[in-house]
């Protein structure tokens, strides 16, 4: 008997270890000037890619508690859409430890990126890229 419940704890532990290593799940974004916290995006498998959401913003006392996605493209379905709720990251494949060949989107400037993801220690590491420029984020877990 002890033998049987040895192994059903491995196996639980194993699959609580794995879960924290993929990058479903909620993280927080922080802004890339400042370091403060800027929204909670939820990752989400989809038909086998992975998106993202937000699903919290931190605004400041002066601005729209609600805003909408005025710098979107007027193409994009997103323009004038909510932002909280809006899926910014879409269509990203494994491969091997990364994550890529997805895009993401600044609500903030309305510009779409090429995306990478990667897990670094407990940080999701996610770099946007834009031609031959490039800028990387750190998300932090929040669940």
């Amino acid at each position: 008997m002890k033998p049987l419940i040895l192994n059903l704890l491995l196996i639980i532990l194993y699959s609580q270890a794995s879960a924290q290593s993929e990058i479903t799940g909620k993280w927080k974004s922080f802004d890339d000037e400042t370091l403060e916290l800027k929204a909670i995006v939820e990752i989400f498998e989809k038909g086998g890619k992975y998106h993202g959401r937000i699903v919290k913003l931190f605004r400041q006392s002066d601005e729209d508690p609600d805003p909408v996605c005025t710098e979107c493209d007027a193409e994009d379905p997103r323009f004038n859409k909510k932002i909280i709720g809006m899926e910014i990251l879409k269509d990203m494949k494994k491969t091997g430890a990364e994550y890529s060949e997805g895009t993401i989107l600044d609500p903030k400037n309305g510009k779409i990126y090429r995306c990478k993801i990667w897990i670094e220690g407990s940080n999701l590491n996610l770099r946007g890229y834009l031609g031959p420029f490039y800028r990387t984020q750190i998300w932090k877990r929040a669940d």
